[in-house]
């Protein structure tokens, strides 16, 4: 049996496109039965697809909609961070792998993992199955109640470019040492499969969500499975060459800071589609002032993070450090993602200046295993994923003042589904690793991946 056409680049991409395309070749029926409900005439049976939700609804819809475009803009700003604080030789291969989870997560979560992730949109009674449920194939089985608040497509939508956050934190967790197959095979298998079981759990209705466990936007559900896939790719691929030698760290600055605060800064910006989209109504008194005051305590907590990062990193390193700041905003953004909803504005500054602290002792805490990660994904999305759950716990908020929720299930539903993406993605890296398809050779890493990987280089010969 031979790997080599595993070892091609363009395998995986061509068998999950096919993948997505026989699937959706397959059901005829649900696509059938769509069409024929959206053809027939108005009756009593079919009040959801003829009835007009008036304005109320066009709204919500609206501003929905627009929340999902500031979230899918996002994926720019990781493209920009990851390729940043990288070596130039591979910034084609980072922007690439970008690319390819956006279009391999719209295409696999729309046949399968909407349906993994939502199966009560379907009809699927939650109670009966909260472990494991499937809904059905894209979204011809999709039951719009006639007082529904929002269509099918926005909804899917709006969920899709969370799954694609989720898969792309991953990229700079690994930048610079895996090849291209392996990687658009890992991005298969957390959109299609990992990242919408463990949300099912939360956010579908699932086990933990029957438990009471909290996480408004997915400082968990999102962040933390791509910061702990992260870790686990990055675990198994090992460090980069000269990362560490003779058990010293030996740093290996990106080429383009600039190119990382524009990305943070775009991330900054489209996680007030993020957060406050996340309330999901905004037409009453109620639901826009709760809308704007998840945008101030997110606002908020991204100041406390990036200046307690940059204080801390001053304070240990004698001069201020660019970089541990921009990660400080991310991770102060993460932290109050789960908890925006319910923190006060004080609150909401200690979640974001606890979270720049994780992030130094989390760099550090890498550091000191000599576990390669070049832009920080554990400690942003993973460590400060796991302490904005947590924060639900401990700190003083509206979940806890009603008894919604307790520390010990803020634990047992952050731990489970971290531990979730953490296993099953080290177990597919392995995997990958044993048969010979997961990291370049020396010689292609020394070169870069743009060149070995691809081809081509992001910008030009004269370019250090």
């Amino acid at each position: 049996m031979t790997i080599a056409p595993l070892q091609r680049g363009w395998f995986p991409l061509l068998l999950a496109t096919l993948v997505s395309l026989a699937v959706l070749s397959a059901m005829p029926s649900a696509c059938a039965q769509e069409t024929e409900t959206a053809a027939a005439p108005a009756t009593a049976e079919t009040p959801a697809a003829e009835a007009d939700l008036g304005v109320g609804y066009a709204l919500d819809n609206a501003v929905l909609f627009l929340a999902a475009v500031l979230v899918f803009f996002m994926q720019a700003g990781f493209a920009m961070v990851e390729a940043g604080f990288n070596a130039s030789k591979n910034a084609v291969n980072i922007l690439f792998k970008n690319s390819m989870d956006i279009c391999i997560g719209v295409l696999l979560f729309y046949v399968i993992g909407f349906g993994l992730m939502y199966p009560g949109n379907y009809g699927v009674d939650t109670t009966a199955h909260k472990y494991l449920a499937f809904g059905g194939f894209g979204l011809g089985g999709y039951k719009a109640a006639a007082d529904r608040t929002f269509s099918p497509e926005v909804d899917w939508f709006f969920q899709v470019v969370f799954a694609a956050t989720a898969a792309t934190i991953v990229s700079g967790a690994v930048a610079g040492r895996m090849k291209v197959g392996a990687y658009l095979i890992y991005s298969v298998f957390i959109s299609a499969l990992i990242y919408p079981i463990s949300g099912f759990w939360k956010w579908g209705g699932g086990w933990l969500d029957q438990m009471g466990f909290q996480d408004f936007a997915g400082s968990a559900v999102v962040h933390g499975v791509g910061g702990f896939a992260g870790l686990a790719g990055a675990i198994v691929l090992g460090p980069r060459l000269g990362r560490y030698v003779n058990g010293k760290s030996i740093p290996m600055p990106g080429h383009s800071l600039p190119l990382a605060a524009l990305g943070v800064f775009i991330l900054w910006f489209g996680w007030y589609g993020f957060n406050p989209g996340s309330q999901l109504a905004f037409q009453s008194t109620s639901d826009i002032d709760a809308t704007m005051h998840i945008a101030v305590t997110t606002t908020l907590a991204a100041g406390a993070g990036g200046i307690c990062a940059t204080l801390l990193s001053w304070l240990l390193f004698g001069k201020p450090d660019l970089s541990m700041g921009l990660n400080g905003i991310l991770g102060g953004l993460v932290g109050i993602t789960a908890c925006c909803d319910c923190m006060s504005d004080p609150m909401a500054m200690v979640v974001g200046a606890i979270a720049g602290v994780l992030i130094i002792i989390g760099v550090m805490l890498l550091d000191k295993v000599q576990i390669d990660d070049p832009v920080g994904a554990w400690p942003v999305h993973g460590l400060c994923g796991i302490w904005g759950c947590l924060a639900i716990g401990i700190l003083p908020n509206t979940h806890l003042e009603s008894g919604d929720t307790s520390f010990v299930v803020q634990l047992i539903g952050t731990a489970s589904i971290c531990a979730w993406s953490f296993v099953t993605l080290f177990i597919l890296f392995s995997v990958l690793k044993a048969i010979g398809i997961l990291r370049v050779s020396q010689a292609d890493e020394q070169k870069g991946l743009d060149i070995s990987e691809h081809g081509m280089q992001a910008y030009g010969a004269a370019h250090s």
